[in-house]
């Protein structure tokens, strides 16, 4: 009885390692750098302060970043909210023997490579893209419209690859509804509209608050969309640390605006599991 004890561990010991190796160690190392010195010759000296932190925090430069990274995260929620509740109803309501291809096709993006993804849209919304190309061929313009390294262009990259999480999530959710409470709204007199909206609806919050904090999250540590779409003043907090890791080599400062934006999300997390709770994100991704 006593040996039992340890068969749990003993079958958690590889993924609990691997966490450990390939995330906490990591972040750990993170934290660290953050605090060391960057020399005037280039040297990162080991260190304790907060110099780093203080600069961050001293020009607003670097916090209007955050705040714009903040405000576009935002945008792409509720775009993708209100994009994908209306399929994922759709897929809820499905009688159709087709359904789990309609969900497959959902998740066909993901078998695509997220950088060729990004990058398509040059071919579409480009100066010698479709778009431009089609509206040249039937008159409407004369010359190409600029239509790319713009926010907008860099909100329909970020759509495109956060759109089905959304989707997902609500579904997942909306499969969890008992479609007898709907029978008996009706019998009670609601219309459809009434239905949906005092059964349906509440009943699927969970889903959506889950999908608002996954796409939330993955939105503000992305950084591939305003790198490829966006303009010079488009850039994320991500672009920001990628600016300082890879193109100056300032570890320290890098590794501290990383600490503050990981710092950022975990409280956002901790905010949503202790009031809503994390469990409807990973039925959604059982459930995908």
């Amino acid at each position: 009885m006593k040996n039992d004890k340890w068969k749990p561990w003993a079958l958690l010991a590889p993924s609990m390692s691997a966490v450990f190796l390939l995330l906490v160690i990591p972040v750990c190392f993170i934290v660290v750098y953050s605090f060391w010195l960057r020399a005037p010759s280039g040297a990162d000296i080991p260190a304790f302060q907060f110099g780093n932190y203080a600069k961050f925090f001293e020009d607003f430069f670097y916090p209007k970043i955050l705040i714009r990274t903040i405000r576009i995260s935002f945008e792409t929620v509720i775009l993708c909210v209100v994009m994908g509740y209306v399929p994922a109803y759709f897929f809820y309501r499905s009688e159709s023997r087709y359904k789990k291809i309609f969900l497959l096709l959902i998740m066909l993006p993901f078998w695509v490579s997220f950088i060729i993804r990004t990058m398509s849209w040059i071919n579409i919304m480009g100066d010698s893209g479709l778009i431009n190309h089609f509206l040249i061929k039937i008159g409407l313009i004369a010359s190409p419209i600029s239509m790319l390294y713009n926010e907008f262009t860099v909100l329909m990259g970020l759509i495109m690859y956060l759109l089905p999480f959304m989707v997902l999530n609500i579904y997942v959710s909306l499969e969890g509804i008992d479609k007898s409470l709907l029978e008996a709204a009706r019998c009670m007199g609601c219309t459809e509209w009434q239905a949906f909206r005092e059964v349906t609806l509440p009943l699927s919050l969970p889903g959506v608050s889950a999908g608002c904090l996954l796409v939330f999250v993955l939105t503000a540590g992305t950084y591939l969309p305003p790198m490829i779409l966006g303009g010079p003043g488009n850039g994320m907090i991500a672009n920001l640390i990628f600016k300082r890791v890879i193109g100056t080599l300032d570890w320290p400062f890098g590794s501290a605006i990383s600490v503050i934006l990981l710092s950022l999300l975990f409280v956002i997390v901790w905010t949503y599991n202790r009031y809503l709770g994390i469990n409807q994100i990973f039925k959604s991704l059982q459930g995908s």
